[in-house]
């Protein structure tokens, strides 16, 4: 089995077609230490190649949230994956960007279970973008995003200025 870079899944190199299908694999999907994946269940175990990242955020909601710290309601991202999976960034669900070295075209992702992420789609990306805030951080100015009281860096601002020269 393997997982494409868009997140369409392929047994014995043809498409799974079924949605339910494809969640029902999804739902014992496992990291091991050494980064591989496998496919777990009960009585079987088979390994499984991933180009990118097992899952795709295909939607995100914003919104106001108490998260428990007696605070003023902050705000909060939450994601839906491809497998109808459904999280909200924070501590236990962090978005990371993963800037290339040479374009820094930025590839961003969001934890779903422990090893296992879902790449942000183009459009979401730009959603979350639109909500993006500058920091102070180690006396630079960055660019990111606040989910669940957890701020999230996308880039530094410099960094982007040049890009867009």
């Amino acid at each position: 089995m393997r997982i494409a870079r868009d997140g369409t899944w392929f047994y014995k190199g043809s498409p799974i077609g079924r949605k339910e299908l494809v969640c029902l694999f999804a739902s014992v999907l496992k990291r091991e230490p050494d980064g591989s994946y496998l496919l777990e269940t009960p009585v079987e175990r088979g390994r499984i190649t991933v180009e990118d990242a097992p899952f795709v955020a295909v939607e995100m909601v914003w919104r106001h949230c108490d998260c428990g710290t007696g605070l003023a309601p902050q705000q909060c991202l939450t994601f839906r994956t491809n497998c109808d999976e459904v999280v909200t960034a924070g501590r236990k669900h962090p978005i990371r960007i993963q800037l290339d070295r040479r374009t820094r075209e930025p590839r961003p992702y969001v934890t779903i279970r422990p090893g296992l992420e879902a790449k942000i789609n183009r459009a979401v990306f730009y959603e979350m973008v639109a909500l993006a805030v500058t920091e102070r951080m180690d006396g630079r100015e960055i660019m990111g995003v606040w989910s669940e009281g957890v701020f999230f860096p996308i880039d530094e601002v410099t960094a982007l200025d040049m890009a867009a020269e």
